[in-house]
């Protein structure tokens, strides 16, 4: 990785989510970095400059680069390119580059109508305001280093989690995983050969979810049988022949147990049922 200097320096007047996320995420990286606005790089800086006429991470003009998918980079994109992985791994670099840097740098660079583009541009001093526009900057810098802050943290986590589903589908039995924590796991367990995976529940007991056939999808792999659902605890009783079964979801993905061993003793009976 390169090294980042204590200094950096972005342009005046007024900002974009462009140059203020990018003074977030060197802020994330380096707490002790100042951050000055000018609109003219003096002679001999040796700080990091971004989104101003002359700096690296400049894409204005001749500066500009593009993605491998066409999509042009901006100072942000630039930068989380050089050390968004000192912060996440690469893939998680990489997913957060296309679902969340990416539409910031197309709007900076093409226009368009980007919602947190605007929220971040509508911190600019209005006409007949007297604040300091630098004041406001920075007042939006903080917006954007806790919104980068949160999506760091959500991707660390989620990181720790796949290596913990991973593990649990190494135990896979029947086609059922369990997990001894509720933690994100579709990401690795819609590719694998798992049915269904077992969790306690937020509300008490165990739940026992059918995996979806891929991500966004609303269609299980295998569904609990459709004259459970929407049944309740003394009906579902009767059909599954077993004690413990709380409830199922009307659209078959999800069923509620008192305890693990019933959630896997249902769900080793649907995986066995001809369909």
């Amino acid at each position: 990785m390169k090294t980042l200097p204590n200094e950096a320096m972005t342009h005046g007047g007024r900002f974009h989510a462009d140059d203020v996320f990018s003074a977030a995420l060197l802020k994330l990286i380096n707490p002790e970095i100042t951050i000055v606005r000018e609109n003219k790089v003096p002679v001999g800086y040796k700080g990091l400059v971004f989104d101003l006429d002359g700096g690296e991470y400049d894409h204005h003009r001749e500066r500009l680069r593009f993605r491998k998918n066409g999509v042009p980079y901006a100072s942000f994109g630039l930068l989380w390119k050089d050390y968004g992985t000192e912060l996440v791994s690469e893939s998680s670099a990489d997913s957060f580059d296309e679902s969340f840097i990416q539409p910031l740098d197309t709007q900076d660079n093409l226009g368009g109508n980007n919602l947190l583009a605007r929220v971040i541009t509508q911190a600019n001093p209005k006409w007949d305001s007297n604040e300091d526009p630098d004041d406001c900057f920075f007042k939006a810098v903080e917006v954007a280093r806790f919104i980068l802050q949160n999506e760091i943290d959500s991707m660390k986590s989620c990181e720790n989690a796949q290596l913990l589903v991973q593990e649990a589908l190494a135990c896979m039995s029947d086609d059922i995983v369990v997990l001894h924590i509720g933690v994100p796991w579709k990401s690795i367990l819609i590719p694998s050969q798992a049915k269904y995976v077992v969790y306690p529940s937020a509300r008490g007991g165990y739940n026992a979810q059918a995996v979806p056939v891929k991500i966004g999808s609303q269609e299980s792999k295998k569904p609990f049988p459709e004259p459970w659902c929407g049944k309740n605890k003394e009906e579902l009783k009767k059909l599954t022949g077993m004690e413990g079964v709380n409830f199922c979801h009307p659209g078959g993905y999800l069923l509620n147990t008192d305890t693990k061993e019933q959630a896997i003793s249902v769900c080793r009976k649907v995986v066995h049922m001809k369909v």
